[in-house]
C-alpha cells in the first residue's frame, strides 16, 4: 500500500512524551540542601553514565565520587578560590562528582587527529548527559561545571596524569529552582531540511 507521507517540515509539534518531559524539566542548579542522597539514587545515576555510547566502544570515562564532607570541603577551598570562587556554590551539594576521560589510542587519538574532533569529550558529554537526566527522573538536581582550578584539583585528589579533568558535576536536592524556562531558539531556527541552514 503506498501513502503519500507528509514532509517532516510540515509536522507539527507532537504531545510531549515521559522523556520531553525529563528533558524540559531540568535545570542547571545552584542552590542545593544539606539533604544526603540516598547511595542507590547515585549508584543509578552513574549505572545511566556506565551504559551511555563512545567512539569505538572505548568507553573514556572515569568518575570520582566525593561524598566525604571534610574532603569535598578540602576540594572547594583549593578548586573553587581565586579567580574561580562563583563555583563555590557546589560545595553545598551532597555529592561532587569529577568526571574524568581515559583516553583510548584508536578512537581518541588516531581518530581525533584525523578527524579533528575529541571525540573524548564527545564520549563524556553523553555520559554527563546520562546523569543529568536520570538525575532528574529521581528528583536529584545537577550542574555541569566547566569553571574551576583544574590543576589544584588533581593535585588535592592525586589524579594522574594519563586522566584528562573534563568537568565536575554538584549532585542533591535543589534548595531552590528556577520557575521559568530557560529562553531556547525556536525550532525553525535550529533546523533545516536537506539544505545547509541560512543562520
Amino acid at each position: 500500500m503506498n501513502e503519500t507521507l507528509e514532509p517532516l517540515a510540515a509536522v507539527p509539534a507532537p504531545a510531549p512524551t515521559p522523556l520531553q518531559r525529563i528533558l524540559a524539566g531540568r535545570r542547571s542548579i545552584r542552590r542545593y540542601l544539606p539533604t544526603p542522597v540516598e547511595p542507590e539514587k547515585v549508584r543509578a545515576c552513574l549505572e545511566a553514565a556506565r551504559i551511555a555510547p563512545s567512539a569505538h566502544n572505548s568507553q573514556p570515562w572515569r568518575f570520582i565520587v566525593i561524598d566525604d564532607p571534610a574532603l569535598k570541603d578540602l576540594v572547594a577551598a583549593r578548586a573553587f578560590s581565586g579567580l574561580y570562587q562563583r563555583s563555590r556554590f557546589a560545595a553545598a551539594a551532597p555529592v561532587l562528582l569529577v568526571l574524568l576521560a581515559r583516553r583510548a589510542f584508536v578512537a581518541h587519538s588516531l581518530g581525533g587527529r584525523f578527524q579533528r574532533v575529541p571525540y573524548h569529550f564527545v564520549d563524556l558529554g553523553i555520559a554527563g548527559e546520562h546523569i543529568v537526566l536520570q538525575a532528574q527522573e529521581l528528583g536529584l538536581s545537577t550542574c555541569w561545571m566547566g569553571w574551576f582550578n583544574r590543576g589544584r584539583l588533581r593535585r588535592t585528589l592525586k589524579i594522574p596524569g594519563r586522566f584528562k579533568i573534563v568537568a565536575l558535576m554538584p549532585l542533591g536536592y535543589a534548595e531552590k529552582r528556577p520557575k521559568r524556562e530557560p529562553p531556547r531558539k525556536a525550532y525553525e531556527e535550529i533546523v533545516s531540511f536537506n539544505k545547509v541552514p541560512t543562520s
